[in-house]
């Protein structure tokens, strides 16, 4: 009972409550948009929570993932686009559903959904996150380094694309990480004489740039998304009959989001699909599934939202980010004084069960607010991409500015903009770029602390048990992957020649 006092006397004495809100109404506005994700949604709101306590400016970024999971079924389902990538497995049967006339069923039965999986995500969310704290509060500086580099080599070797390419992703976040003042020294680092670099650079800067900016960049050669005419489409909700038959597919959902959310780098997406797949498997109508079934609407969108808060174990208990919208929360934890991690129960206890309370508000009021955004949702979607383009364009610049006021923040927003358009065209992940960003402290400052203590003997990190069992941990997960990526690089070479031979 005090953690609930606590949690409500948190919303009710902060701005918190209304964040909570207004960020889910801003979720489902980005997600409905196609190719603003959640965590651009998450970064185009990231420069604005400068000046906000840190309850309200953290529940409103964590409400703005929750909004933006469903707000990505929108499109799906009425114009066969998927508004986020964990949408995409949404798009089979409800936009089936829509063409049949029944878009608005399928909405309910999206919005219904997600919901469900949003508060059983939350409920793991608040009974596992601070156990799994206790148990990080036994390491030490050995086993802090160990655990940032496991999630470094787990994020890498999962990442999309080859492990060499994770690994430089991961190595541009570490080297951005090191600009500034050296953390125990004091001494300048990389700052090339320009004294706007001497307090090192901005996260929101960086995950600005890199998601936000490369995008309009992206989205500039790329052609307009569908319309969905003028349509009024009203969102049904599904009866309790209807939702009985739903259970299943729902807790499908929920069980593996849950899964898929603690671990690092899997997310929504492999959540949606993985929940489509099993759902599919354990129905009593297998054959509608592609063929407007109500059931692969379901799980799908309850292992978004589960994701959504389970994201936030990893972050809270071990401050390791595991998916590209949890490292943005976890950048604005950081931005305000907040470290995440073991401690943060031990010193912020109020800010934890505040956020628990936020996200609580914020899946309760998903339910209403998916029906009364549905109408300024489908005008934006409607609107003329360049229009839509340049106000996002606009909104980048004046968050940005609004930090330090300076012209300076925007030519680097700029410059992290090309950069990461240029890991979007060579195919290079995003994920272990910024996690070697807001690990780049963690790493470094733990790895000389050790060797400090010995005089610079690296064996202190494989005399500490649990040290040595993460790095080890680490190398399998590098070794694995390497493997795997000269297996793959041998079976497609043996394509090739067969093809030849042909």
């Amino acid at each position: 009972m005090d953690g609930l006092s606590t949690a409500w006397t948190m919303l009710t004495t902060t701005p918190a409550l209304f964040a909570a809100i207004g960020g889910v109404a801003w979720g489902i506005i980005g997600g409905a948009l196609p190719g603003i994700s959640p965590s651009i949604a998450l970064a185009l709101l990231l420069p604005f929570t400068y000046g906000m306590d840190p309850i309200t400016a953290i529940v409103l970024l964590g409400a703005t993932y929750v909004g933006a999971e469903y707000g990505g079924s929108i499109p799906a389902i009425l114009i066969n686009t998927p508004g986020t990538n964990a949408a995409a497995a949404t798009v089979v049967d409800g936009y089936y559903m829509h063409r049949e006339g029944r878009g608005g069923e399928a909405l309910g039965i999206s919005l219904q959904s997600g919901v469900i999986g949003g508060l059983f995500g939350l409920i793991f969310l608040i009974l596992f996150t601070e156990p799994l704290s206790r148990v990080a509060l036994s390491f030490n500086f050995p086993a802090y380094f160990a655990l940032g580099v496991l999630g470094l080599s787990v994020i890498v070797s999962l990442s999309n694309g080859s492990l060499i390419k994770g690994l430089i992703a991961a190595t541009l976040g570490l080297m951005i990480a090191t600009v500034g003042t050296d953390p125990l020294s004091g001494v300048t680092r990389f700052t090339f004489g320009e004294a706007e670099l001497l307090t090192g650079i901005e996260y929101v800067i960086v995950m600005v740039g890199v998601f936000a900016m490369s995008e309009l960049m992206m989205t500039a050669n790329t052609p307009d998304w569908g319309k969905t005419g003028q349509m009024q489409t009203r969102i049904k909700l599904p009866s309790f009959a209807k939702w009985r038959k739903l259970w299943r597919a729902q807790g499908i959902g929920s069980g593996v989001g849950i899964f898929e959310g603690v671990m690092p780098g899997a997310g929504g997406s492999i959540a949606a699909f993985m929940s489509y797949n099993e759902a599919k498997r354990w129905s009593s109508e297998p054959e509608k599934f592609g063929k407007g079934s109500e059931e692969g609407i379901a799980a799908p969108e309850a292992a978004n939202n589960a994701v959504a808060c389970t994201a936030l174990v990893p972050v809270l208990s071990f401050g390791i980010p595991g998916s590209n919208s949890a490292a943005i929360l976890m950048g604005g934890m950081l931005i305000h004084g907040l470290t995440p991690g073991p401690m943060l129960f031990q010193k912020e206890p109020d800010f934890v069960y505040g956020l628990f309370g936020g996200l609580a508000v914020a899946n309760v009021s998903q339910l209403l607010l998916g029906i009364l955004m549905m109408t300024p949702a489908l005008w934006l979607v409607n609107r003329p991409k360049p229009y839509l383009m340049a106000a996002i364009f606009a909104l980048v610049f004046s968050g940005i500015y609004s930090i330090h006021e300076s012209t300076y923040d925007l030519y680097l927003v700029l410059g992290f903009g090309l950069m990461g358009y240029l890991l979007r065209v060579f195919g290079f992940p995003f994920l272990p770029l910024v996690l070697g960003l807001v690990l780049g402290y963690l790493v470094e400052a733990n790895y000389r602390r050790s060797l400090e203590l010995t005089a610079g003997d690296h064996r202190i990190f494989w005399e500490t048990p649990i040290s040595a069992g993460l790095l080890s941990v680490a190398a399998l997960f590098v070794l694995g992957s390497a493997v795997r990526d000269i297996l793959m690089a041998r079976k497609a070479a043996r394509a090739v020649a067969e093809g030849g031979a042909k």
